[in-house]
């Protein structure tokens, strides 16, 4: 179960909509794990406003919280203007054959997807060589990039065996989880 909440709106309006909602006696039911978990998710909207951040993802088990500022919300519609709303994890219509998108990036062929958020680099170090280039070749449980999330370093193995045909993410930007990362032909 994932929750999505726009912190621009303000966390605690939203949670105090929400108990609205619950009936009168709501806001006064809330024990000691309710009001903590309502604090956090009040620090993370202001980590998130404060950052270069759009997006941030927390899972714990089965539940998920994903903070998004406003402008993370408006994708561009026909003809490149901004303005329309997509849903939470949903991805953009595309046409017959197999093409969709994910996170605004069109995917025609097999590729190897993110399995986490956070900032991706396609190289173990600045100025070094990246791990995949388009036109080698990636074997099943290749180092084909990096992910950094929370500060640690996560390689990011191939689950395909196949050419390189293209290297959809961009070295130091961020990726989202399920989004992909390496297009490959399969051999």
């Amino acid at each position: 179960m994932t929750h999505d909440v726009a912190p621009d709106a303000g966390p605690a309006a939203d949670a105090a909509s929400t108990m609205a909602s619950s009936g009168p006696s709501a806001a006064a039911d809330l024990s000691g794990a309710d009001r903590s978990l309502l604090g956090l998710v009040d620090r993370l909207a202001l980590l998130l406003e404060r950052s270069e951040l759009t997006e941030l993802e927390v899972q714990a088990g089965g539940t998920g919280l994903v903070l998004r500022k406003a402008a993370a919300l408006r994708i561009a519609g026909p003809g490149g203007e901004a303005g329309s709303v997509a849903p939470a994890g949903s991805a953009a219509p595309g046409p017959a054959g197999g093409v969709s998108a994910v996170a605004g990036v069109e995917v025609t062929r097999p590729s190897v997807n993110a399995p986490l958020t956070g900032i991706f680099y396609a190289s173990p170090a600045p100025g070094s060589a990246n791990y995949v280039q388009v036109g080698g070749e990636v074997a099943v449980g290749q180092v084909i990039g990096l992910i950094e999330a929370m500060k640690l370093f996560n390689e990011i193995k191939s689950d395909l065996a196949g050419r390189v045909v293209r290297v959809v993410a961009e070295s130091g930007q961020l990726v989202k989880a399920r989004q992909p990362l390496v297009e490959v032909d399969p051999l």
